[in-house]
């Protein structure tokens, strides 16, 4: 299916009732980088890592429809449909699966965001990159081609249905270096398509607004794991944490300064609606909690953030859907989980989820 064919099957889909827009979405109302909905839902991950991702599958925008949820993240690495070596060579079966998710989320009533998780010269997860985004212009140019690619392919759908999120938790970079990439991309974007909705992720893991972007007329995204000792208690990438106490919530360890929920307005919130004042919508576009911190703990710390998030009306996109932050096949062992379609459903955290 090429750009022409994928925008004729949603225009003549539309007409069909059984195929028509879900309230959740509320097409009607296109947000603005000013003003965002409470766009509320999960990260997929099937072309997340690596070089051989999987398909996305439909069942997951109809159940996260259904639940009364309207938002998907999909952190994509471009080592899927290209390669570092030859970025400029396309392989259009993978893209026509990104293509499907976009159509599927249309389809669903769920807002399509695409991030580069990996984008050429630069991914928060190892391995390194050839080159590095921040500094050669090689690997930006890459950068700008991929997204120029992905503008173009798909204007025409509508900023309500689909946003693009320009990279992943820019980590080791001065405000100065990543805004410098920043405008380059969205100029390149936007010289495809200039009325994108487009965000950017804040700095520091996404724990930083950054307010140089202001004037860019983009939103941003942060990105909710505090406190870390508990979010990521025992994962296993995160060296050292398999000595860490049982975190509690609230969380008191030792002689350092506690968390609790007044903490986290103060480090989390605050910070992003002083940004948001400056015409800036925020969105969460990843938070929770591994699979080894108690399920009772996940939940109380979750109530409350979401109890914030709500407060500050931003939406927020729970990593993951399945898998070990999840609510489907998270392998936590203190869970009673019900099945669901042949899945083990988190209820309890469903049920968490769904009352914010």
């Amino acid at each position: 299916m090429n750009r022409r064919q994928f925008l004729q099957c949603i225009a003549s889909t539309a007409a069909s009732s059984s195929f028509a827009v879900s309230a959740n979405l509320q097409a009607d109302v296109e947000p603005t980088a000013a003003k965002l909905p409470r766009w509320r839902g999960f990260n997929l991950l099937e072309k997340f890592y690596g070089r051989r991702g999987q398909p996305f599958q439909e069942t997951d925008f109809i159940w996260i429809g259904e639940w009364g949820f309207n938002f998907v993240r999909l952190p994509l690495s471009y080592h899927h449909w290209s390669s570092p070596d030859d970025w400029r060579t396309m392989r259009e079966p993978v893209l026509k699966e990104i293509d499907q998710a976009v159509e599927w989320g249309r389809r669903h009533g769920v807002h399509v965001n695409l991030c580069f998780h990996r984008a050429p010269g630069y991914c928060v997860n190892p391995p390194p990159e050839p080159f590095n985004l921040w500094k050669d212009e090689k690997a930006l140019e890459a950068c700008r081609f991929h997204w120029a690619h992905f503008a173009k392919r798909y204007k025409g759908i509508p900023s309500g249905q689909l946003s693009f999120n320009l990279v992943n938790e820019p980590a080791n970079v001065s405000e100065e270096a990543y805004v410098r990439v920043a405008r380059q991309l969205v100029e390149a974007i936007r010289a495809e398509d200039a009325g994108r909705l487009i965000l950017a992720d804040g700095l520091r893991y996404g724990r930083d607004p950054v307010h140089g972007l202001v004037d860019l007329k983009i939103a941003q995204s942060l990105h909710s794991y505090d406190p870390f000792q508990l979010t990521h208690y025992k994962a296993n990438w995160v060296k050292g944490s398999d000595r860490w106490p049982v975190p509690t919530w609230p969380l008191q360890q030792g002689k350092a300064p506690g968390w609790d929920k007044a903490r986290l307005r103060k480090e989390l919130i605050d910070p992003w609606q002083a940004l948001e004042r400056k015409g800036v919508g925020i969105h969460v576009g990843e938070w929770g909690a591994h699979q080894n911190t108690p399920h009772a703990v996940v939940l109380a710390w979750m109530r409350d953030c979401m109890e914030l998030f709500k407060e500050a009306g931003w939406g927020w996109a729970l990593w993951n859907l399945r898998g070990n932050f999840g609510v489907l096949d998270s392998g936590r062992s203190d869970v009673a989980y019900a099945d669901f379609h042949g899945h083990k459903l988190d209820r309890g955290m469903l049920d968490v989820l769904r009352s914010g």
